[in-house]
């Protein structure tokens, strides 16, 4: 009895504390003890309640059958606003805050909502190797059935809550991508519900087939899509190479990832002049000794593990399992829980500083990650303007060529580390996004995850800056971050030809917001 009397004690006195302090101060200033004692019991809930429920439903087949219905329930809902006079743009009726994007946008308030639940495998054809899924299925649900059978995708992003559906309309990428290309080039059919109410399912032979990629909905309702599959193996080996020297960095990452023996190429820049590439390939057999079960709970974050080899100057090879490779920077979100200091008189803790700490990782370690879409839902105002002045978010996509002077500019005008650098080819193609001339070019996606070093930062100044770097060296912007392009800017940086055609003759302009009013800043905030 006495301890539990001391437990309630130590309740009550926590609820005093946050009586005397206020709320707002206790998510600002000790944002941890929220997401330790509230958020990362729910995520366990979310994710146990989800896997069950995607595992039941595949195992009784019963997916194909709820979908037919689904997509008659979209069509029903397109036309009747059509019927009662179109007066809005249609969006998902997902709420913004479930989405991995750090921001809701405010659209989804005065649109017509068209609800969209549609989360489960639909069928895995090994024959023709293709997975059919519909639009909300998410990476943990992929590996976990994938894996399990012997296959897995050729392009896999990291975070197990990025879905299909993100992943077409807007982009993904991941270690293999310098062989395979961005996730949209691994799909081979899209299926959707046009602003008639239409259901079309377009190959890669159709125009719209091509426009849909970083279209961000708003060319029609993705309803399902088929992905490509290949064989999977139960390892990736995998070796670390610390580099020093800019010139150096660039010159053996370009060379890794030109190598087409590398299933995997990826680097983790730690300084200007301080890198670790990593190239991997799969493989059914491992050395016992070499063997890092990366994603167990109480492992050490990757790119602290990743760190150790430059810190000691060495190289090293280790074999990992496949799918804790594949989700190695889920636990930390890349590198988003570490702590934060910002350059004010407020410390935002973003999000356990102590989460990599061993005690920490043994005995609550199975809990993490947070989910993001939980995070964005009980940040508040307070916190949403502290990361748009003070936190940057942005994957800019340049060709290889540029890579050192790329790089440069980024430690210029925010330096941010570690830079996450993940190589993909890109073909000649007719949507937003191709490379400027006729034959496919290899391009570097740098990844900025963090609090900016620079003195006197400004969120928006510094961003264009760097989008106006990546505009001049035909580069893009993944979509999903904080965009500061004029109209005329963003037209600039993506071909969209093919995508204000096939707007008009579909009859999306009425229907659909135009992909610059859904993601520009004024309308996601």
């Amino acid at each position: 009895m006495d301890p539990l009397l001391y437990l309630g004690g130590l309740v009550v006195l926590f609820l005093l504390w946050i009586k005397v302090k206020g709320l707002d101060y206790v998510i600002v200033h000790q944002r941890w003890i929220f997401v330790c004692l509230f958020l990362l019991p729910l995520s366990v809930i979310f994710d146990v309640y989800y896997y069950l429920r995607a595992w039941l439903i595949f195992k009784m087949c019963s997916a194909p059958k709820q979908h037919d219905q689904r997509v008659r329930n979209i069509q029903r809902q397109v036309r009747e606003w059509r019927k009662e006079g179109g007066k809005t743009h249609m969006c998902t009726g997902r709420p913004g805050w479930l989405t991995v994007s750090l921001r809701v946008g405010k659209y989804k308030k005065t649109n017509k909502n068209i609800m969209i639940n549609m989360m489960d495998i639909l069928e895995v054809d090994t024959q023709r190797q293709v997975v059919r899924v519909e639009p909300l299925v998410n990476m943990g649900q992929i590996t976990a059935l994938l894996n399990s059978l012997g296959w897995t995708l050729p392009v896999l992003p990291e975070l197990d809550d990025l879905t299909v559906g993100g992943l077409v309309m807007g982009t993904g990428i991941e270690s293999s991508s310098h062989i395979y290309g961005l996730f949209q080039h691994i799909c081979v059919a899209f299926e959707l519900v046009l602003a008639d109410g239409s259901l079309v399912r377009c190959t890669e032979n159709s125009d719209l087939f091509h426009a849909v990629p970083w279209s961000c909905g708003t060319l029609g309702f993705l309803v399902a899509a088929e992905i490509k599959i290949v064989p999977a193996r139960l390892w990736v080996r995998l070796q670390y190479e610390p580099i020093r020297g800019l010139e150096n960095i660039c010159r053996r990452f370009s060379e890794a990832s030109e190598d087409k023996n590398n299933t995997f190429v990826e680097g983790l820049q730690y300084s200007l002049d301080e890198a670790v590439i990593m190239t991997g390939t799969m493989t059914d057999t491992a050395e016992p000794d070499k063997i890092n079960r990366i994603g167990l709970h109480y492992k050490p974050w990757f790119f602290k593990h990743v760190e150790r080899y430059l810190s000691e100057n060495k190289k090293a090879v280790e074999y990992i399992p496949l799918r804790h490779y594949y989700h190695r920077h889920t636990r930390s979100i890349f590198w988003e829980l570490q702590l934060i200091p910002v350059n004010m008189n407020v410390c935002l803790q973003d999000i356990i500083p102590f989460g990599n700490h061993p005690v920490f990782r043994w005995l609550f370690g199975w809990m993490v990650p947070p989910k993001i879409s939980l995070l964005k839902l009980t940040q508040g105002e307070t916190i949403r303007q502290l990361y748009e002045q003070h936190h940057v978010v942005q994957d800019m996509l340049v060709p290889m060529k540029h890579i050192q002077t790329a790089i440069a500019r980024f430690h210029q005008d925010i330096h941010v580390y570690p830079l996450w650098l993940c190589p993909f080819v890109l073909p000649p193609g007719r949507g937003m996004v191709h490379p400027k001339g006729e034959e496919a070019e290899l391009y570097v996606d740098i990844g900025a995850y963090g609090e900016p070093r620079v003195k006197h930062f400004q969120a928006k100044a510094s961003c264009r800056q760097l989008e106006q770097f990546v505009r001049e060296v035909h580069g893009f912007q993944m979509l999903y971050a904080d965009v500061y392009m004029e109209r005329s800017e963003f037209w600039e940086m993506f071909d969209g030809t093919l995508y204000h055609r096939l707007r008009k003759e579909l009859g999306c302009q009425d229907a659909f917001p135009e992909v610059y009013d859904k993601i520009c800043k004024a309308a996601r905030h």
